[in-house]
């Protein structure tokens, strides 16, 4: 409608224009009032066509307006739709619920009347029992009346007499066991004192084959010991105390001595004092860096070792812990006789016999490589070394020949093959030859071994390490687990423990060491 209105302006204005410059000219002619005319024309034509297009576009907007609006009704039936299936969904929902919740309730209703039911039926059988025990009261009574009219005895002194009678012939049994038990102890003293008295005899005269327990250090100069005491000995200090291995630096000249009862401590804390020396480096980052990588390696040449030996003995199919194991006795002694090489001695020996004996020579020489397993444990156990390997060879899928020879070997379990004295002879053989064994060493290692574990029983200890010959403890410390006041009460605990359940020649000092660090690492 604005659009017509202008226009009609606009032509109005030009028609106004037009006859007053017409009127204003008096001069005119007919020509001029034609384009009047036409004028007049133009402007009717023009007005009719703005009619018509106002028209249009008043149509289009009532369309635009009816569509928008059936849009708005669709749109809004729809949500109308959405909401009504909701609540239907919603009542449906709750209709389903009232109904489960009716039938619990019916099911509750049916239990409470059967346990009511129950109780009842418990309390009328409850009432028949008790009238029943009280029959069986009476009754007993009564005969116990009769019994005791018939025997002339009453009933405390018929047990009396039954007691009696029992206890001596208890006693006449146990003295049969115990007169039994010492004959066979007899003949077993006499046959251990036997064993003796030969291998005293096989021992005389005979050079000692032992392991030893010190190992020596060569250095180039004495000035390298400085660097390896450190400023004010933290070096030394450190290597110590990741090894746990005991370093006298003293007067000898280019040498220094490591001393432990454990080899593979031993040799990890000489290989890496030669890391250590080789590289010049000696700090106590260093030293914890270079005694990490060297207990890897010596890891992997225990594997080495444990390969190389059943290859050797042409031994096949041994499972990897095993192989493992076999490789951990060359750092083992038993009675200072090297382990390794027992076990390979027993293995030859039993496999030599087997072939006299028409046996399994290679399950001969497997079972004798294996019969002192137990004897290599990682962590402490409380079983016998036989039966530990036993179980050890049981686990890792070996014949059950081999793990009864393993188990017997002491007499721990009883021998169900031929295999089983073959190994146990062949043992006696290889421990009892002059000089291969002997007993100090065996127990002044163990003694050494009691000591740690005593330390370790206590909460909060990491690690603990006996040096200086089993004369002094030292005890590492959780520094998060165990505080400065707690470090002096351990340390008083250990030795009490030590002092009451240990047997040691002279003093052991007991030294905790609580160390804090803060690591933080720089990306």
């Amino acid at each position: 409608m604005t659009t017509t209105a202008i226009i009609i302006s606009v032509i109005c204005l030009i028609v106004g224009a037009v006859a007053g410059m017409l009127f204003s000219k008096s001069s005119l002619n007919t020509k001029a009032k034609f384009i009047i005319d036409d004028a007049k024309k133009n402007a009717d034509n023009l007005l009719e066509k703005a009619s018509l297009q106002a028209e249009s576009i008043k149509k289009d907007k009532h369309l635009q307006a009816k569509e928008k609006f059936l849009e708005l009704k669709s749109q809004h039936d729809a949500d109308i739709q959405t909401r009504e299936k909701k609540m239907q969904e919603a009542e449906k929902r709750t209709k389903d619920k009232e109904n489960k919740l009716n039938d619990e309730l019916s099911k509750a209703g049916k239990l409470e009347k059967d346990l009511d039911r129950q109780i009842a039926d418990y309390a009328k059988k409850n009432e028949i029992i008790e009238k029943k025990q009280q029959d069986l009261d009476t009754a007993t009574a009564r005969k116990i009346e009769m019994l005791e009219k018939i025997s002339n005895y009453t009933a405390d002194e018929a047990k009396a007499e039954l007691v009696e009678t029992l206890k001596a012939e208890a006693k006449t049994r146990a003295q049969a066991h115990v007169q039994g038990i010492m004959e066979e102890a007899q003949l077993n003293a006499k046959s251990e004192a036997r064993k003796i008295v030969i291998q005293t005899i096989q021992r005389i005269g005979t050079e000692q084959a032992i392991e030893n327990s010190v190992s020596v250090f060569n250095i180039e100069s004495d000035e390298v010991k400085g660097r390896i005491i450190g400023r004010e000995g933290r070096n030394i200090r450190a290597l110590e105390a990741m090894t746990g291995v005991e370093i006298i630096v003293d007067d000898t000249p280019e040498a220094i001595l490591l001393s432990c009862f454990d080899p593979v401590r031993r040799e990890i804390a000489r290989l890496s004092l030669h890391r250590l020396v080789t590289d010049g480096r000696i700090h106590p980052a260093r030293i914890e860096e270079v005694v990490e990588k060297t207990k890897k390696m010596i890891e992997e040449e225990i594997i080495e070792v444990g390969k190389r030996t059943i290859i050797d003995l042409g031994i096949h199919g041994l499972h990897p812990e095993l192989v493992k194991i076999v490789g951990r006795m060359k750092y083992r002694s038993s009675y200072g006789q090297n382990l390794l090489q027992h076990s390979r001695e027993v293995a030859n020996i039993a496999a030599t016999m087997a072939a006299e004996l028409g046996l399994n020579v290679k399950m001969a020489k497997r079972a004798g490589l294996l019969h002192d397993i137990g004897k290599v444990p990682e962590q402490e156990s409380e079983l016998p070394h036989a039966l530990l390997g036993m179980q050890w060879a049981e686990k890792y899928g070996e014949n059950p020949e081999v793990v009864n020879a393993i188990g017997a070997h002491h007499d721990e379990v009883e021998m169900t093959s031929l295999l089983s004295p073959i190994i146990q002879v062949a043992d006696a053989i290889s421990g009892a030859r002059p000089g291969a064994r002997r007993q100090v060493l065996e127990s002044y290692i163990q003694r050494l071994k009691d000591l740690e574990a005593a330390a370790l029983s206590f909460e909060g200890v990491s690690s603990a390490y006996a040096i200086q010959a089993g004369r002094e403890l030292r005890v590492m410390v959780e520094s998060g687990r165990v505080n400065d006041e707690q470090s002096a009460q351990l340390s008083y605990d250990i030795s009490e423990k030590i002092q009451n359940e240990l047997t040691y020649p002279g003093q052991v000092r007991v030294t905790v060491i609580r160390e804090t660090r803060a690591v933080n690492i720089a990306r």
